[in-house]
């Protein structure tokens, strides 16, 4: 293997989808937002669309990871507290165990662990060249700190894999978020290292958890330029928020020339979520989502790990947008007009007592005015837009107006 990776697709041609009944335990209980239910319903859907076919994808169960992979990112300490909190109900606030957010359940670790070694096993598997995507729609939690934990996050998936990418060898990785929530985990914990770009596209920390990520926190001493932040307004629909996608994501990974891409597709983004403000629709997130699988393909071989992450209406909108996601990193697109499978119909309305949308469309043109046709200084996304690329491109060597 060279310093660049192996060559995609030299091993299994099939993508890494990572999956077992097992990851369903990941899951805070009763009327919490954060339900494994969402998970179970994607798989379904996916697997009934026919996008889980054995010629396209190879699923893949996870053990636990081990407690000397989770201590590369969180503190030994804090993983001491999440055995205690899994094994007795030991509740630790100060490490945000036992919170409104982050209650404690048994099994914690256990479950939180084993979302983190399938993200790194997919992460591994890509860059080794064994399978040409990985995607683990359970992963993302990129809330997690090294030394607690924080908006239904116990443990920090994408940053360990990305960590051990680094480790095996990778000399950038860029990891990009376009849940509605700021990536903030993930930011902090690469603030000082020039190897790893994390761009997040969220609603602004004035309006929504966590409270951070605007223009101006652009990395730490020595990795000026590696933190990229859009806050966007409140509101903000798919023309706006592809628009801002547009005008930030393609430079700043063009110009990074990252050896492997993270991406945390959360999509609290949606009009329907119960926790968010913002007013993108499941369209507007298939197209977000097939821009960055070209954009790994463009500037990284093709080497792309896929996240899930947020999303809170779990019936209507978190299995048809992340359905999306796998149809396209196993490329076999699913048209938006298809109709949803009868047979995944029928076991909503059992689990839930109602039917879901269906179609695989929210009937939303998902289009957008690209960011080279000007700016238009009374538009408040392109205001959002124009404060990160003047904070942050210079730093990069990028013209903030073009």
């Amino acid at each position: 293997m060279t310093a660049a990776g192996a060559t995609p697709g030299a091993g299994d041609a099939r993508v890494h989808v990572v999956w077992s009944t097992e990851m369903l335990g990941y899951d805070f209980g009763p009327g919490h937002p954060m339900s494994s239910d969402r998970i179970d319903l994607t798989i379904a859907l996916a697997a009934q669309l026919g996008l889980l076919d054995p010629a396209a994808a190879a699923v893949v169960s996870a053990d636990p990871a081990s407690d000397a992979l989770l201590t590369t990112v969180h503190e030994p300490a804090y993983v001491a507290a999440v055995h205690a909190a899994s094994e007795r109900g030991t509740v630790d606030l100060a490490r945000g165990l036992g919170t409104e957010d982050d209650p404690v359940f048994p099994g914690m670790h256990e479950a939180a662990a084993r979302v983190v070694a399938g993200t790194v096993a997919g992460a591994l598997a890509v860059w080794e060249g064994r399978t040409p995507h990985a995607v683990n729609v359970g992963g993302g939690l990129h809330h997690a700190m090294a030394g607690a934990a924080s908006g239904f996050c116990v443990y920090n998936d994408a940053a360990v894999a990305i960590r051990e990418v680094l480790a095996a060898g990778a000399r950038r990785v860029a990891y990009v978020d376009v849940d509605a929530h700021h990536g903030d985990g993930v930011q902090a914990l690469f603030w000082d290292d020039p190897r790893v770009l994390t761009v997040s596209l969220h609603e602004t920390g004035h309006a929504l958890f966590p409270g951070t990520g605007y223009p101006s926190e652009t990395g730490g001493r020595g990795a000026e330029g590696t933190a990229v932040n859009v806050a966007l307004p409140s509101r903000t629909d798919d023309a706006g928020w592809l628009r801002a996608l547009d005008a930030v994501v393609p430079p700043v990974l063009r110009e990074f020339a990252p050896d492997l891409l993270v991406t945390q597709h959360g999509c609290d983004t949606h009009r329907f979520d119960p926790l968010t403000s913002l007013r993108v629709s499941v369209d507007g997130q298939r197209v977000a989502a097939g821009v960055l699988h070209d954009l790994a393909h463009e500037v990284c071989a093709g080497r792309w790990v896929a996240l899930g992450g947020g999303g809170y209406a779990g019936v209507d909108v978190v299995p048809r947008t992340w359905a999306h996601l796998v149809g396209i990193a196993v490329h076999r697109p699913v048209d938006p007009a298809a109709q949803v499978p009868d047979e995944w119909v029928d076991a909503v309305l059992q689990r839930h007592g109602r039917l879901p949308v269906r179609r695989m469309t929210d009937g939303a043109p998902a289009t957008f005015r690209p960011w080279s046709a000007g700016y238009d200084p009374a538009d408040a996304v392109d205001r959002a837009v124009r404060a990160t690329r003047a904070a942050v491109f210079p730093s990069l060597g990028l013209d903030p107006e073009w």
